[in-house]
């Protein structure tokens, strides 16, 4: 019974949620005092591959990702639920399609236990069947092994799915795994930097999303 219905993945940092100024924050407090150290310009590119990975770009050493990690996570569960915004019309579209039994599911590379406190937060955790974070796959972003592993969540084909996310890494994965992108343009991403990954679709709102998944659908 899957030919009205829509597998709809979102990202979740800068597509779901507004946490882009969190993000920020947390990453000049972990590297507060520090001489070697990530420019704003340097950080906002690589927000939503592996923390690890962006950590070690100016980290010491395997023994530094940690430390700078734990002072990561320090301020940002500190400050999460003061600092995080939520898109205007978010909500509302993600219960609509769940309403209209379009499965759902968060592909991030955040952990699922930080992702799911977003979505507790923002109300709409009880819409989604399935949260793959970065402890679910080997590889991430831009990778598809996270999109393949929501979709075998969900029980439906990449044929029937779309992924929708702010980043250069959401579409990338996308592409790879097959199914239909939707570039969100709320993000820190313009969409000049987005357009060499060639997404099926732009959106600059969330009023834009549900009349794409009702035409995916019909096909």
């Amino acid at each position: 019974m899957n030919e009205r219905r829509v597998a709809v993945l979102f990202d979740l940092d800068g597509t779901l949620v507004d946490s882009i100024e969190l993000l920020v924050a947390s990453m000049e407090y972990s590297f507060e005092g520090r001489d070697r150290r990530p420019s704003v310009a340097e950080w906002l590119p690589l927000i939503g591959t592996p923390l690890d990975a962006m950590l070690a770009r100016w980290a010491e050493g395997p023994a530094d990702v940690e430390a700078l990690r734990a002072r990561y996570r320090e301020h940002q569960l500190a400050k999460h639920d003061e600092m995080l915004k939520l898109y205007p019309g978010m909500v509302e579209t993600v219960r609509a399609l769940h309403a209209a039994g379009h499965p759902l599911a968060v592909v991030t590379s955040k952990l699922e236990v930080g992702a799911r406190r977003a979505l507790k937060f923002a109300q709409i955790e009880e819409c989604f069947t399935a949260v793959v974070g970065i402890d679910h796959t080997a590889k991430h972003k831009p990778e598809p092994e996270p999109v393949w592993h929501a979709l075998e969540r969900l029980q439906m084909p990449r044929e029937r799915a779309m992924f929708v996310g702010d980043s250069t890494h959401d579409m990338h994965a996308g592409r790879a795994a097959g199914v239909y992108t939707v570039a969100a343009l709320w993000g820190p991403y313009t969409r000049t930097q987005l357009e060499p990954t060639t997404p099926d679709a732009f959106i600059a709102s969330f009023d834009e999303l549900m009349p794409l998944v009702t035409r995916l659908a019909s096909r």
